[in-house]
């Protein structure tokens, strides 16, 4: 299979990286694995201000800060490991890049909010459960 794990360097996606570890078939050579994260775009102003390079610098830096947890955890599980750093709405860039990305199962850890958690809130889960036909495995 080729999966996606979806991370943002909470402690969900640690929880959702200890439940990889703890279930073989989930975890293993037989699969390719890319992790993806991605980061808020910076208001207009500020991208401006600080210009292109700056603000691609941070976007970079903040991504691989993300990913280097992520990386570090899986090469100890023997796990080879793709990853990408995108830029925007997370629920949208998620859903987009396991489409074209051709995966087959997401894979991201969730706050677990109640439904009036999500009405207030928003919810990433439910945005890429929604713009998005791929399997989505939750944990929470």
């Amino acid at each position: 299979m080729n999966i996606l794990l979806a991370v943002d360097g909470s402690p969900y996606t640690k929880k959702m990286l200890a439940y990889l570890a703890a279930h073989n078939e989930m975890l293993g050579t037989d699969h390719t694995y890319t992790a993806l994260t991605v980061q808020p775009q910076l208001p207009p102003r500020a991208r401006v201000a600080l210009g292109k390079e700056v603000v691609e610098r941070y976007y970079q830096e903040e991504g691989e800060k993300v990913l280097a947890s992520v990386t570090k955890f899986l090469s100890r599980h023997h796990v080879e490991l793709k990853t990408m750093i995108k830029v925007g709405p997370a629920g949208e860039m998620i859903a987009k890049v396991a489409q074209s990305g051709k995966f087959d199962l997401i894979v991201m850890g969730t706050h677990g909010h109640g439904a009036l958690g999500k009405l207030v809130m928003g919810s990433v889960s439910t945005q890429v459960l929604a713009k998005c036909d791929v399997p989505v495995l939750l944990v929470r």
